[in-house]
């Protein structure tokens, strides 16, 4: 998947574009020049393209060669550089973001300079031009010697359709992946989670040997690694990844790289294995993880590693217990208690996977649907709004992989996302899809012959 990276002086609303490109507000915000120190990844998808999107810390060269790592100081400014220079080294295309309501500035020269040097194509994205007088004054930014620069609001969303437009238009071809037929039929397992959760161990215990090097040092992988095996007669990819750590916490350097691979991973796998650390409590980090698992449309299993260290049982039910709570978004989700170390669990683990991947590839009749339509709408009133009450003329199912269904409706907006939730609860309950995201989609029911 292509990558594409955020790239500015300080506090040109690189962040504030990112989240708006990513349609999440995943990034911090502030006017604070430095806020962001560490690079952040996003999936973004534009006219039937995907890339990986990189959000990078306001880069200032004028910084000396010593000092502290307080906000401000040189050397906090120097680990900044190291790191836009790692996702300029990663990156297939670089969005110069410039202010336009400051014009051009001997900053956005430098970084220019310093972008132009790594051959990478550039798209000038001249941002916060929130009047008609700042949209024309863009021109300006020629001076920079990148090409056109285009008008953007961050803030109102204007000009970002034309920048997406740009970058598709710049981003390399999409590569097809050259596989073999027994490629093709292999299940693809990612295995994903926090550093030092034991992921590496875990591949180790189901190959049998020590294929991956197993350290008690955080972030010993480094990259995505493939593994070929065959499991009760199945052939399986298992693709082994680094670490993913909490924004704030990752290394400088190449953990910080890893980050992407195992966002990569994700997206190549069709079930991924979120290995947890049961002798901790459940973090933050694990459920994002999970988010990125289930935003890519990919499945999951809930593994409890380490479960030899948990000391009773009921400090196992209580560990569970937090599990269900803190993974409530994802509570059709497997759990699969194991030990890495001993082997316990493994086999019971597979079968969720097994389990798991079938259920990708489930199919219910339109028939079937049809009726639990009619029985759901029913049980609940649709949603309205100003008087117009959403109406469903047809639901049935498009797609596998993750299981996609599409509602014919007379007005798509009026589809609250509570209602979305209550349709996927009833769809779950004809078949329960374990582990699985389900995505459901609306159309007006005259739009229904361009799908």
């Amino acid at each position: 998947m292509a990558v594409v990276a955020l790239v500015g002086r300080p506090n040109v609303g690189k962040s504030a574009l990112f989240n708006r490109l990513v349609g999440r507000r995943l990034s911090i915000v502030d006017d604070v020049p430095g806020t962001t120190r560490d690079r952040l990844y996003g999936r973004v998808e534009w006219r039937g393209r995907d890339f990986i999107l990189i959000d990078t810390g306001g880069l200032d060269l004028s910084y000396s060669a010593q000092g502290s790592l307080a906000p401000g100081s040189s050397t906090y400014m120097e680990a900044i550089h190291n790191q836009v220079q790692e996702a300029v080294a990663q990156a297939d295309l670089l969005i110069l973001v410039v202010d336009a309501s400051e014009g051009v500035t001997a900053a956005d020269e430098a970084v220019a300079e310093m972008l132009r040097r790594s051959g990478k194509p550039i798209v000038v994205a001249a941002n916060k031009a929130d009047s008609l007088r700042l949209r024309q004054d863009v021109v300006d930014f020629y001076r920079l010697g990148l090409g056109e620069p285009l008008p953007i609001s961050a803030l109102h969303g204007s000009g970002t359709g034309d920048l997406l437009d740009e970058v598709v238009r710049h981003l390399p071809a999409a590569e097809e992946p050259q596989k073999t037929p027994e490629q093709d039929a292999s299940l693809r397992i990612a295995i994903v989670g926090r550093p030092n959760v034991g992921k590496s161990s875990l591949l180790n215990a189901l190959l049998g040997e020590e294929r991956v090097i197993v350290s008690e040092v955080p972030g010993t992988t480094r990259n995505a690694i493939d593994t070929q095996l065959e499991y009760a007669n199945r052939r399986i990819t298992l693709i082994d990844t680094a670490g993913i750590r909490r924004r704030g916490r990752i290394v400088p350097g190449v953990e910080q790289y890893s980050v992407l691979r195992a966002m990569q991973a994700i997206e190549r796998c069709d079930v991924a294995l979120l290995v947890l650390d049961a002798s901790q409590p459940v973090a933050s980090q694990d459920t994002h993880i999970a988010g990125y698992v289930l935003d890519a449309g990919k499945s999951i299993v809930l593994v409890a590693n380490k479960w030899d260290l948990v000391s009773s049982a009921a400090a196992q039910q209580e560990w569970l217990a937090e599990v269900r709570d803190a993974f409530k978004f994802a509570s059709y989700a497997p759990v699969a208690c194991v030990s890495a170390k001993t082997g316990y669990g493994l086999d019971g683990m597979m079968e969720h996977v097994f389990t798991v991947a079938s259920a990708r590839q489930k199919r219910i009749s339109d028939a079937e649907l049809s009726q639990m339509v009619r029985q759901a709408l029913l049980r609940v009133n649709p949603p309205s709004k100003g008087g117009q009450r959403l109406r469903i003329f047809s639901f049935r199912q498009v797609g596998v992989a993750p299981p996609r269904f599409l509602a014919l409706v007379n007005e798509p907006k009026l589809a609250h996302f509570s209602f979305t939730r209550y349709l996927e609860n009833q769809v779950r309950a004809l078949y329960p899809f374990p582990g699985t995201p389900l995505q459901i989609e609306y159309a007006r029911k005259q739009d229904s012959n361009r799908r």
